[in-house]
């Protein structure tokens, strides 16, 4: 079981900050720093100083750190235009030398658009479905060729498809809960499917709706990694436990419902109930980044008891 860090930063974190947990990330042996892509706070946060964004984040991470995968859950296909996209990650990639990765959603939380002056369409799944096509078509057009596109929402003529990203291939995490469309897309597209804040009952559920949406596209049953993204909680005792839970002004009970938390021993046997439908990483969600010992608590006593 992968074990790798996920932050919120529209909820208040400079890069000074997201750099310090990075390099702790690193560190402590987890296997990834990931970050939402959002602009504006969510809640009761002050959100202070102000957002950053996710991938000039990301460009300045890869180059001040050496082992540690780099990626986000989930940049919006509202923010960038694909071509653009493309060239960003691409060239973040090559700035890590290889240890960058996509996750690409919709974009769903229409007040960041509003207050930012971002388009939010109606109709946000069909444009997605085109920038997957596009970036990963830019990406794997032949150096000296070119790439075409003329599709509902977008079109390109004549790209010459550079740069190209360090890696064969960025891994692509297409994630969510739909029934249908979203299986469909991950079977098509990507290489991860993720399933964010969800029990272990809907979990398998949706695992099971991906899996058959990927042997319909006649894909081996194992090309995609299945993943969870949950918030984490963790503390020696029940008392750390609380103050840890106070300090995101969340409810004990509720995070052991819909999160990794309790005791190191409970949290390795709730991680192992999600490992037993299928998940082979979890995504961390660490809401308060300045508590540096609650990620060596989870490196010392939750990693370490992980196959």
């Amino acid at each position: 079981m992968d074990l790798r860090i996920f932050t919120e930063p529209q909820q208040g974190a400079d890069y000074d900050t997201l750099l310090t947990v990075a390099k702790a990330t690193e560190d402590l042996g987890f296997d990834a720093f990931f970050r939402s892509d959002h602009y504006l706070k969510m809640g009761d946060a002050d959100g202070l100083p102000g957002p950053t964004d996710a991938w000039i984040t990301l460009a300045g991470l890869a180059r001040e750190t050496s082992r540690i995968r780099l990626g986000t859950l989930m940049t919006a296909a509202t923010f960038r235009l694909p071509g653009v996209l493309a060239i960003q990650v691409a060239q973040v990639d090559r700035m890590s030398g290889g240890r960058v990765e996509l996750g690409l959603g919709a974009g769903w939380f229409a007040q960041e658009h509003e207050a930012y002056g971002i388009p939010f369409p109606k109709e946000k799944f069909g444009r997605l479905e085109e920038q997957l096509e596009i970036v990963t078509g830019l990406w794997a057009t032949e150096v000296g060729k070119t790439y075409d596109f003329d599709g509902t929402y977008y079109q390109l003529k004549d790209s010459p498809a550079l740069p190209k990203p360090a890696q064969g291939r960025v891994p692509v995490l297409i994630g969510g809960h739909g029934a249908r469309r979203t299986p469909r897309l991950a079977a098509r597209y990507a290489d991860e499917f993720n399933m964010p804040f969800s029990s272990v009952e809907d979990t398998a559920a949706q695992f099971g709706r991906v899996r058959d949406a990927v042997a319909e596209a006649g894909r081996p049953a194992d090309a995609l990694t299945y993943s969870n993204a949950l918030v984490v909680c963790v503390g020696r005792d029940d008392q750390e436990v609380a103050r840890r839970a106070a300090a995101i002004g969340r409810e004990v009970d509720e995070l052991k419902t819909n999160g990794l938390a309790g005791t190191p021993a409970e949290v390795v046997e709730k991680i192992g109930r999600y490992a037993e439908v299928g998940s082979t990483r979890l995504y961390l969600q660490v809401l308060d980044l300045g508590d540096l010992d609650h990620l060596e608590l989870i490196s010392d006593h939750v990693q370490s008891q992980l196959p």
